[in-house]
C-alpha cells in the first residue's frame, strides 16, 4: 500500500470515528437541543421585547429641552413609596430616565420589615411627568418570556411541584438535562468541524456554499454543513458557556481556568470600603455635578447609572455603558467621594487582563450581549441555525439509513 493510500485509510477511520460521535451525540440530545436553541433564539431579544410591550414607559416624545436631573428627582419623590437610591440616565434622546428606589416586598400594612427589592420609577426627562414603575405592570409578553426562560433553563420542570425523582429538585433535574444536552451539542460542534474538512483542497470551495439547484437531500446536507460552519464560533461560545448554570463542577472549572474562582469555604477578607470625606460647609454633589465628573473621567457616549451614598460618609457608585451598534456591553465602574467628586476606585473593563475579561463575561458570551446590537443579531442568526441543526441532521441520518437498506435489498436480489 502506498503512503498516500495508507494516509487516506487512516483519515477515513479517524473521520468515521468522529462522525459516529457527532451522529449519536446529536440523536441522543436532538429534541432537548432543539427546545433549548429555539427558546434561546427568542430570548436573545428578551429586553427589547419586554420594553416594546411597555413602550410608553421607556420612550417619550422630544418636545423641549430636558429638565435638570435634580429637578426630576424632586418631581418624582412624591410618587415614590420608599427610599430613593439612585438614578439611571440614558444617553439617547427620546428615552425615559429612571429613578431607582427600594421598597418592602410587603407593604407596611401587613406589619414586619419585609424583604427589600430594587425598583425603577420611569420619568419623562422633558416634562417631569412620572410614568410609573413598569415592574408593577404584568404583560402577556413578560409572561411568555418567563415561560421561554423556564423552558430554556429547566424544560419547565420547575413548574412541577411533586419531585419527579425522589431526592432531586425538579429545577435541578431540568438543569442537568439541558446541561447534558448542551455538552453533547458542544461535542457535536467540535466533531462537526473536524468531519467538515474535505479530503482534497479543491473540494473546500463546495464546503462554503449551498447548491440550491440540487435535489432536496443535497440541499438539506449543505444546509447542515455550511450553515453550521458559518456560525461555528457562535455555536461554540453558546455551547461552551451553557453548562455553567447546570453543573457546579463545570462552573468551578470555568472560574479556575479564567482566574475568577473564590472558594466559598474560605473566610472573606474584610475589604476596607472607601469613605467620603465630610467637607465642612459643603453639601454633597448634585446629580448634574456627578454627571459632569463621570464624563470627565470616562469621556465617551454612554448610559450612566448613579447609586447614591447611603449615608453622610458613604460613597457614590457609578456604572457607565457605551452606546452604539458596535459598542461593547461591559460596564465601567467608579466610586466617587460624594462631596468632592474625587475618584476613590476605578474598575475599567478594557484595563483588565484578557483572562479576567473572559472570566467575567460568561453571561455576555452566552447570550450575545458582547458588542451591543451587532453581536445580538449574530447570536440570533446563530441560534436559528442551531435550532435547525437537529432537524437537518436527523434527515441526513434517515436518508443514509434508507440508502443502506436499499443497497441491502438489491444485494439480496
Amino acid at each position: 500500500m502506498s503512503k498516500k493510500a495508507k494516509s487516506d485509510s487512516i483519515w477515513s477511520k479517524v473521520r468515521k470515528f468522529f462522525n459516529d460521535i457527532h451522529l449519536w451525540g446529536g440523536l441522543i440530545s436532538g429534541i432537548v437541543v432543539f427546545v433549548v436553541c429555539l427558546t434561546g433564539t427568542i430570548y436573545v431579544y428578551n429586553t427589547e421585547l419586554r420594553e416594546a410591550a411597555l413602550s410608553e414607559y421607556y420612550n417619550v416624545e422630544e418636545v423641549q429641552e430636558k429638565l435638570s436631573l435634580d429637578s426630576l428627582l424632586t418631581l418624582a419623590k412624591p410618587a415614590i413609596k420608599g427610599k430613593i437610591t439612585g438614578v439611571s440616565v440614558p444617553f439617547n434622546e427620546g428615552r425615559t430616565a429612571a429613578v431607582l428606589y427600594n421598597k418592602p416586598s410587603k407593604e407596611e400594612s401587613g406589619g414586619g420589615r419585609g424583604r427589600r427589592r430594587s425598583n425603577q420609577m420611569m420619568v419623562n426627562p422633558y416634562t417631569g411627568d412620572v410614568l410609573g414603575d413598569p415592574s408593577n405592570v404584568k404583560t402577556k409578553t413578560a409572561e411568555f418570556m418567563g415561560k421561554m426562560f423556564g423552558l430554556h433553563r429547566w424544560l419547565l420542570l420547575n413548574e412541577i411541584e411533586d419531585p419527579i425523582i425522589e431526592g432531586i429538585e425538579n429545577r435541578k433535574l431540568g438543569s442537568w438535562i439541558t446541561g447534558t444536552a448542551t455538552l453533547l451539542f458542544l461535542l457535536g460542534v467540535l466533531t462537526g468541524l473536524i468531519i467538515w474538512f474535505p479530503k482534497k483542497m479543491r473540494a473546500w470551495k463546495n464546503g462554503f456554499k449551498i447548491r440550491w439547484t440540487a435535489n432536496w437531500k443535497r440541499v438539506n446536507h449543505d444546509l447542515h454543513n455550511t450553515l453550521g460552519l458559518y456560525t461555528w464560533l457562535i455555536l461554540f461560545l453558546m455551547a461552551i458557556t451553557g453548562p455553567f448554570w447546570s453543573f457546579e463542577w463545570y462552573r468551578e472549572g470555568w472560574q479556575k481556568t479564567w482566574g475568577t474562582y473564590q472558594n466559598p469555604n474560605t473566610p472573606k477578607e474584610e475589604k476596607l470600603k472607601p469613605i467620603s470625606t465630610i467637607i465642612n460647609g459643603k453639601s454633597a454633589m448634585t446629580v448634574e455635578e456627578t454627571i459632569l465628573t463621570v464624563n470627565n473621567v470616562l469621556p465617551y457616549d454612554g448610559d450612566i447609572t448613579i447609586n447614591f451614598a447611603s449615608d453622610s460618609i458613604g460613597t457614590v457608585g457609578i456604572i457607565k455603558n457605551k452606546v452604539g451598534f458596535f459598542a461593547p456591553s461591559a460596564s465601567d465602574r467608579l466610586t466617587l467621594d460624594q462631596y468632592s467628586g474625587e475618584v476613590l476606585e476605578k474598575d475599567i473593563f478594557r484595563e483588565k487582563s484578557f483572562r479576567n475579561r473572559i472570566g467575567s463575561s460568561i453571561k455576555a458570551l452566552h447570550i450575545g450581549d458582547v458588542y451591543g446590537p451587532f453581536t445580538k443579531l449574530l447570536y440570533f442568526i446563530g441560534c436559528l441555525v442551531a435550532t435547525s441543526l437537529p432537524i437537518t441532521g436527523v434527515l441526513i441520518w434517515i436518508n443514509k439509513m434508507k440508502k443502506k437498506n436499499g443497497k441491502k435489498g438489491k444485494a439480496r436480489l
